[in-house]
Formats: structure tokens, sequence, C-alpha cells
């Protein structure tokens, strides 16, 4: 199992994270979300998501996209303004069904595992509304976001870096950024072989 996380519309990093997958023939591809907006190529990332048929979790990008009514963007400034063209851009080049599809998507998804355990996989926190899982939280406050929630393991992305830890009775997993890796150049992704004596986690990356 495959676990990527915010690809923001860039084809060339998600191509080069599914060929290094398929080489070490991991099949099951999951995606916690911020798919599309950002990138160039929004269109082209939803297509090959739908080819290697990713289940996928809508993120607060995604939300937007499919969401916020264009005509209540008011830019203040020339950087808003570029923001906003682009998010307008992106619409217009997704059109409506695409638009429609990423409104479906879950904003979380339960993953069962061969030992029992589950998987919760969101693209935050389980709490939303931008609380994040991040490397610079200790562990108390990691566990007051994941909102007393029954899963075993939580997968997240949000904040393009990746880390694991765990914690009395969870094991959290930030799988990073394939579109937006602090730093470019590389494209993270994080490989779970869950068995019944434990689940093995690998997190590594691709340059391109």
């Amino acid at each position: 199992m495959a676990f990527l996380s915010d690809i923001h519309g860039a084809l060339g990093p998600l191509e080069a994270v599914l060929e290094e997958l398929a080489r070490r023939d991991v099949g099951e591809i999951y995606v916690a979300g911020d798919l599309l907006l950002g990138g160039d190529q929004p269109l082209e990332v939803w297509r090959k998501l739908q080819s290697v048929n990713a289940r996928c979790t809508r993120g607060t990008s995604d939300t937007a996209l499919c969401m916020v009514d264009p005509a209540s963007l008011k830019p203040a400034d020339d950087e808003q303004r570029v923001r906003m063209e682009r998010f307008l851009n992106t619409r217009r080049e997704l059109g409506e069904l695409v638009l429609q599809s990423i409104r479906r998507l879950p904003e979380r998804l339960r993953i069962p595992m061969i030992d029992g355990r589950e998987i919760l996989m969101t693209h935050e926190s389980p709490i939303g509304t931008g609380a994040e899982l991040s490397h610079d939280l200790d562990d108390d406050e990691l566990i007051d976001l994941l909102d007393s929630d029954p899963a075993d393991i939580f997968v997240v992305g949000s904040t393009h870096v990746p880390f694991q830890r765990a914690l009395t009775g969870a094991h959290v997993i930030n799988v990073g950024s394939v579109g937006q890796a602090p730093g470019g150049e590389v494209a993270h992704f994080t490989i779970l072989n869950p068995r019944l004596d434990g689940t093995e986690i690998l997190q590594d990356f691709v340059t391109f």
C-alpha cells in the first residue's frame, strides 16, 4: 500500500513516484488530498490518478476548487490576483464533471488491515478546520489532535514535511508532498506493508 499527498497538479513528480512504485510492485495507491490546485497540469493529474485506481480523500484546496463561489473572490493585491487566476484557470480546465467528482470525495477514509487494526487517512488531523499533524508538535499535542479517534494508524499530509511518530495507542504518519516538497525536485511517498505480526512502514522519496 502506497500513501501520497499534496500533488498540487504537478504531473511530473506524480509520474516519477508512480514509476518507482510500479518498480517496487506496489499496486494500491492512496492519496490524502490537495490533488490538483497549484500546478500546471491538474486535469492530467486527475486522469493519471483515475488510471491507477487511486483512492483519494478531499483536501483543503480540493474543497475550495469545488465549493468556493468564484464570484466571491475579491483579490486585494497582485499576489492574491495571481492566485485567483490560477484558481479560476484550474476550475475551467477541470470542468464541471471533474469538480463534481472531487466534491464527492470523502474527507476521511478508513482502511482495515489484515491484523484487525485500522488506518485512518485524512488531509489534516481528524479534527479538521486547519489543524495539522506537524513534525514540530510534541506527543501530547499530536494526541490531542487525534480527537480520541479509534484508528490505530493515522495517515495525513498538508504540511508537506514527512515524518512518523509512535504514540501511546496510535501511530502518526505524515506522508509529505509529491508536488510541493520543501526545496523542490523531490517527491515523497510512504509504503505500508500490513502483516499479521505488525506493519512495516517505509518513508522514501524520488528525485525528478
